[in-house]
């Protein structure tokens, strides 16, 4: 990873900032010199991950943000140039997921999870490469998953999005190429399943605990390559070891590694021993735990 001279000094929004990779690379971003601007709708949690930051000898500005609010990202982006004059890296972190089978989940939880995990990236997206056109230079950041480029059941909605997510940052890498623009960088981030608070908050309408899909990592692997690509742009970046050989399985034989993923997701899922009434986690509002 580069070293802290490549950070000092640069301005980062994050969104997503109050829990899992978005607050783990909202701090470590803040120890190697960046100012952070934390986005999230929990206020009470943004200002702990604020101080954090601040300990942790960076600047951190809070900016309570729903990204699937297209008026609330307007805001943050413009808060984020007021407070610091522009910003150098934008990173879509936000998403929220409801697990269960596609036609027992609620039609308004399945529309919130494409309004905040596909549409937010949009918004945030947009705005980002605006600024970065004006700037001349920037980085865009956008948070997908490895269920991006392989599909998994129990996920209808979620996965929509993130395979939205991937098409968004293949298509403006498309556009740069055309415009021969290398200055600005867009990347796009898959994760494998980590254990990170994701599955305890997510809407879960399985009747059973919602669990990650095996084998799952610490979620510092993808923080680390959040930190790393803020200074050192890649185009794609799979986090989590077995990511990299199991997409380039799926490219060899898609069916066969789809039924899998399938079959493991549904073992998975369904099995798990402990039963749990139906809900709608914090699709729509923050979760409080």
């Amino acid at each position: 990873m580069a070293s802290n001279e490549h950070y000092r000094g640069k301005i980062v929004v994050i969104t997503g900032a109050s829990s899992g990779f978005g607050r783990g690379a909202a701090v470590e971003l803040a120890r190697r010199g960046c100012a952070v601007v934390l986005a999230a709708r929990s206020v009470a949690t943004l200002n702990e991950v604020a101080r954090e930051c601040e300990e942790a000898g960076g600047k951190a500005l809070v900016v309570p943000t729903d990204v699937s609010d297209r008026a609330a990202v307007e805001k943050l982006a413009s808060e984020a140039v007021r407070e610091f004059g522009h910003f150098d890296t934008w990173i879509n972190d936000a998403g929220v997921a409801a697990i269960g089978q596609f036609d027992q989940i609620p039609l308004e939880d399945h529309e919130q999870v494409i309004k905040t995990d596909l549409l937010g990236t949009v918004y945030g997206s947009h705005l980002a490469m605006t600024h970065f056109h004006e700037l001349r230079r920037g980085t865009l950041i956008n948070v997908a998953s490895v269920i991006g480029k392989i599909p998994a059941p129990l996920y209808a909605s979620y996965t929509a999005s993130k395979f939205g997510i991937v098409g968004l940052c293949d298509a403006l890498r498309q556009e740069l190429k055309e415009q021969r623009n290398d200055a600005i960088r867009v990347c796009t981030v898959m994760p494998m399943a980590h254990s990170t608070e994701f599955f305890e908050h997510a809407g879960n309408y399985t009747g059973k605990k919602a669990v990650p899909i095996p084998p799952t990592y610490d979620p510092r692997v993808t923080v680390d390559a959040l930190v790393k690509l803020v200074a050192e742009p890649e185009d794609e970046v799979i986090t989590g070891w077995q990511g990299g050989p199991f997409s380039f399985l799926h490219r060899m034989m898609p069916k066969a590694i789809e039924r899998l993923m399938a079959r493991n997701t549904v073992a998975v899922q369904l099995n798990s021993e402990e039963a749990t009434a139906p809900t709608s986690g914090n699709v729509h509002h923050a979760s409080n735990k």
